[in-house]
């Protein structure tokens, strides 16, 4: 039985969904920024040595105890809060046993019918359109450690000489979030995943940086026929699980491919298997993992070594009064406070300068004035630099500063970008740099109307055409004077007193 169809045979997608209703659900790992693991003192910090981050208890060592991070519980109940979930009062940990050589224990401590948090919600908006998606549980559980498979052309097993397996992540914690299955396309489970990302860093209990794993996205698929008018639902179909999506172009793409193939092949009359599946970035395509296990299949029991977990009311309540503004609620608030518009909020976002924008508005900056230098200036070096907005060595205050020196007329927009190359250098603050470059715009009249005088004496053909009432064509004087004053003049006001010398005002 065929699990793959060749490209060519695909249909596309827009005739897969007009016969077929996509149905998708998400399951998102998310490993919590404590500076300890789940259940023991281990460091969590990334990047470290291989194995140099272990102990007893994350390598399963015989006679070792785990102990619950209290650290871990509270950001997992934030998370279930901030989702809108019922908190239990009484939860308690299982083993989930199979194997597989990153799993030291060969077992995970997890939590299976006695979950921390049930029964939520998160909104999200696609082209200006509400989805409500549910959230059926938020439960705790250990990372597994991380295998390097060596060898091969694709980083997977397939194809690799040997494999190495790195016991670090081992036991940090981890709350996975399972939607329930209310998805209906690629658009809405991508707007989904980061609308969760953004939530969970507002909370600030996790980077949720995808490309190191602190975030992983699994995504279940499955088609069903859509209905005749006047004709109930038909049941769900066979899903499957696309595993460890690290990106949100990945969960869209892959949820794409994976909807095209089912169809492919439901078209074919063949039945779908379930089974996992890995997505190939570079192919954009899904490719068989294994076959799905039911829950019967990892034998879970009582974890015997872990008390049950019984939390307070007054623990919840205090956690709860706690909460930030979550995103929605910023959203709304910067709309009505700035003016910003819903696509500026997303482009703000995706440039990672959302936080620095309002930081300088309130550094003394117009709200525009901080969009436009955020984005179109410092999230460009930022990227060219290969790091982070807010790892740039300008502050909001300096931006700040900067936009009321152009508002002052004390800086052109030019200037200014001088100014800020000489921030980064570590000159000093942007007054600092100012005095130290001699970067302010000229006012001295008469050095300017000096170099306004020379420039009509230099291109007189021009200047003739101005006198004509030809007002566009004194753009070459006013570049000429710029040139000659160095940048450090107003354009608009060269261009007044040019007209004015030659009586075109």
């Amino acid at each position: 039985m065929s699990t793959a169809a060749p490209a060519s045979a695909l249909p596309s997608f827009a005739d897969a969904t007009a016969r077929y209703e996509p149905v998708i659900g998400l399951e998102t790992h998310v490993e919590l920024g404590t500076v300890s693991k789940m259940f023991c003192g281990c460091a969590t910090a990334f990047g470290a040595e291989p194995n140099s981050q272990v102990c007893p208890v994350c390598l399963g060592l015989p006679g070792a105890l785990p102990v619950v991070n209290e650290a871990a519980v509270r950001f997992a109940v934030l998370i279930g809060l901030a989702l809108n979930c019922d908190i239990a009062s009484w939860c308690r940990f299982a083993r989930k046993n199979y194997f597989y050589p990153d799993m030291p224990k060969n077992f995970q401590i997890s939590q299976y019918d006695e979950p921390l948090c049930t029964d939520g919600w998160l909104d999200v908006v696609v082209d200006g359109e509400t989805h409500r998606v549910g959230i059926t549980r938020v439960h705790m559980e250990e990372d597994t450690g991380k295998s390097l498979h060596v060898g091969g052309a694709t980083g997977r097993i397939h194809g690799a000489t040997h494999s190495l397996v790195d016991f670090n992540r081992a036991g940090i914690p981890l709350v996975e979030i399972v939607t329930e299955p209310d998805i209906r396309s690629p658009e809405v489970a991508k707007a989904y995943v980061d609308e969760l990302r953004e939530l969970i860093r507002a909370l600030g209990v996790s980077d949720v940086r995808m490309e190191q794993g602190s975030l992983r996205c699994d995504a279940n698929v499955s088609l069903r026929r859509r209905p005749a008018p006047g004709v109930a639902d038909a049941p769900f179909g066979t899903r499957t699980e696309t595993k460890n999506l690290n990106s949100l172009r990945s969960v869209e793409r892959a949820v794409r491919y994976e909807i095209t193939r089912q169809a492919a092949l439901l078209d074919d009359g063949e039945r779908i298997r379930q089974e996992t599946r890995h997505f190939d970035e570079g192919v954009g395509r899904t490719s068989p993992g294994r076959s799905k296990e039911e829950a019967t299949d990892y034998r879970y029991f009582p974890e015997p070594d872990l008390a049950p977990l019984a939390l307070s009311a007054e623990f919840v309540d205090e956690l709860r009064a706690s909460l930030p503004e979550l995103p929605a609620a910023r959203r709304a608030r910067l709309i009505t406070e700035h003016g910003y518009t819903p696509r500026d909020l997303v482009d703000l976002s995706n440039a990672g300068v959302l936080d620095l924008v309002e930081r300088t508005v309130a550094a003394g900056a117009t709200p525009a004035a901080a969009r436009k230098w955020w984005l179109n200036e410092l999230a460009r070096r930022a990227a060219d630099a290969e790091v982070a907005p807010d790892e740039l060595a300008i502050t909001p205050a300096d931006v700040a500063r900067i936009t009321v020196l152009i508002a002052g007329g004390e800086l052109t927009d030019a200037l200014a970008r001088k100014v800020i190359d000489g921030v980064l250098a570590g000159e000093g603050t942007p007054d600092e740099v100012v005095a130290g470059r001699g970067l302010a715009v000229v006012a001295d009249d008469g050095a300017l109307t000096a170099a306004v005088d020379a420039a009509i004496a230099a291109a007189p053909d021009i200047a003739e055409k101005v006198r004509g009432g030809k007002l566009n064509a004194v753009g070459p004087l006013v570049g000429a004077v710029m040139k000659a004053m160095k940048g450090q003049a107003d354009a608009a006001g060269i261009r007044t007193l040019l007209l004015e010398r030659l009586g075109a005002s």
